[in-house]
């Protein structure tokens, strides 16, 4: 049977097999990478020293859900994006684009509201959770706005073990099809061999 077989269709097979298998495995290492970041996260969560803030914002994942203390010497812009509050209501979060007294930049959540209204607020202390993008959601909120949601680390998705199981199906899939295939080709070719 196997000097009936097609030489370059099972190897293109093989081929397609042997990277879905591979990438499966890329994807449980994958699993065990993110599991570590999220655990370093939650660490950082509940870590109640302050962090600073990063003059290169490049650098700011090495803070993420820390604690944080900026100077916001001018408000650049104010604007308003989708977010949640601390009882999981859905609104407006306000936010300021600071300049801050260190020549630095950052994104701060000032607080939520309903209304999609941008708040007059000028600059000054904020004390905050470093969040992803990087931002600092302001705890207090600021210019009388209601408390955001907490930046909570459990959030983020930890998929890669689920995507590890797609390869692998994908993988015995295509051997499957290739396999009844190759066995129909050589049933409608009696006598040969």
């Amino acid at each position: 049977m196997i000097g009936r077989l097609p030489l370059v269709p099972t190897l293109l097979v093989l081929a397609a097999v042997g990277v879905m298998i591979a990438l499966g495995f890329w994807q449980i290492e994958r699993l065990h990478e993110k599991e570590a970041l999220l655990a370093r996260y939650q660490a950082a969560a509940s870590s109640g020293a302050d962090a600073a803030w990063p003059h290169d914002l490049t650098k700011a994942d090495g803070i993420l859900y820390r604690r944080t203390r900026v100077l916001c010497v001018e408000v650049t812009s104010l604007s308003s994006i989708a977010g949640r509050n601390a009882g999981g209501e859905a609104g407006l979060s306000q936010s300021a684009n600071c300049r801050l007294a260190n020549g630095g930049e950052a994104l701060v959540i000032l607080g939520w509201s309903r209304e999609p209204s941008t708040p007059d607020w000028r600059g000054g202390k904020v004390t905050g959770i470093v969040a992803p993008g990087p931002r600092i959601v302001a705890d207090p909120p600021l210019a009388g706005l209601e408390a955001n949601a907490r930046p909570d680390p459990s959030e983020i998705p930890n998929n890669h073990l689920s995507y590890a199981v797609q390869w692998f199906l994908f993988a015995a899939t295509a051997l499957v099809i290739y396999v009844l295939a190759l066995r129909k080709r050589l049933a409608d070719k009696p006598g040969q061999g």
